[in-house]
């Protein structure tokens, strides 16, 4: 049944579904994310940069330790707590940062235990529970949302998983069945978001495909986060290498997600951009309530 998820409450922050667009920025600590690694992988350069983003309207930090670029490989799992427990813990000690919203970007239960215990509030999984058959418990123990999103295979093989019988059927099928999985191990329903993961095990065509037809996982009735920034896709249509370089396709991008009336969520990397794009389109493609 199409209806609009309840309202969520993330650090005295109401997150209420339907009325804006919320911006998820990127925070990547790793040295090889596919846009800005070795950016901001140090502590003070991390910190910095999230005193940028919030400044420039961020209303989630997604701070994440392992590249998800296609082909990158797997970090282990000491470096990737390394990478990412100190900047969370100073990012909570910040008072810039005192009721800012952390999500951690992760597929490792340790990772989001660890993460949460030190002050991040919700947990990015970018293989939506599958890559680690612990992760829904301890996120249900941890009562944190849980943003589960669609991929396949690893980072180093999903390009080479992009055969789908039914794109939008397919997706939906997944999401329903790690839904109930997560409900299941005790996730409180409200708490879950969706991320149809853009770039992830998509093709080109595939990727235009999928925002075209954002709306229809409404039935889900789940918040839906979308993540186009930056994405090969946007620079298959500009010719352009540099992901850097491909802000305004990504804007472009941005507003089609919204204008479908189905995105809650956008996570993106260049802040100040999105948000003047994102109040724009919402006044254009919000009706007002």
């Amino acid at each position: 049944m199409n209806h609009q998820p309840l309202p969520l409450t993330i650090r005295d922050r109401p997150f209420i579904w339907g009325q804006r667009t919320y911006l998820m920025a990127v925070l990547n600590v790793t040295p090889d994310s596919f846009s800005d690694g070795g950016d901001f992988n140090t502590l003070e350069t991390a910190v910095t940069h999230a005193k940028a983003l919030i400044n420039a309207g961020a209303d989630i930090l997604d701070i994440g330790g392992q590249s998800t670029r296609p082909g990158a490989l797997e970090v282990s799992l000491t470096e990737e707590l390394n990478r990412v427990v100190p900047v969370v813990r100073s990012l909570r000690k910040n008072p810039t940062f005192a009721t800012c919203p952390i999500s951690i970007d992760t597929s490792r239960s340790p990772v989001a235990k660890a993460a949460v215990e030190a002050g991040a509030d919700l947990i990015n999984d970018v293989t939506g529970g599958t890559g680690d058959p612990e992760m829904f418990s301890v996120v249900a123990a941890l009562g944190v949302p849980f943003i589960l999103m669609h991929s396949r295979g690893t980072p180093e093989t999903m390009q080479k998983l992009t055969d789908y019988q039914d794109l939008i059927g397919d997706i939906t099928e997944f999401f329903t069945v790690q839904i109930q999985k997560a409900t299941a191990a005790g996730i409180q329903p409200h708490q879950i978001i969706l991320d149809p993961g853009i770039g992830f095990a998509k093709t080109y065509e595939q990727n235009l495909d999928l925002i075209r037809n954002l709306s229809q996982f409404q039935t889900l009735g789940c918040p839906l986060l979308v993540g186009p920034s930056r994405k090969s896709f946007i620079g298959h249509l500009l010719n352009q290498p540099d992901p850097k370089q491909r802000v305004w396709g990504t804007a472009a991008a941005c507003c089609a997600a919204i204008a479908t009336g189905s995105t809650d969520i956008l996570r993106i990397h260049d802040v100040a951009e999105m948000h003047d794009v994102c109040r724009v389109a919402d006044a254009l493609y919000r009706p007002k309530t």
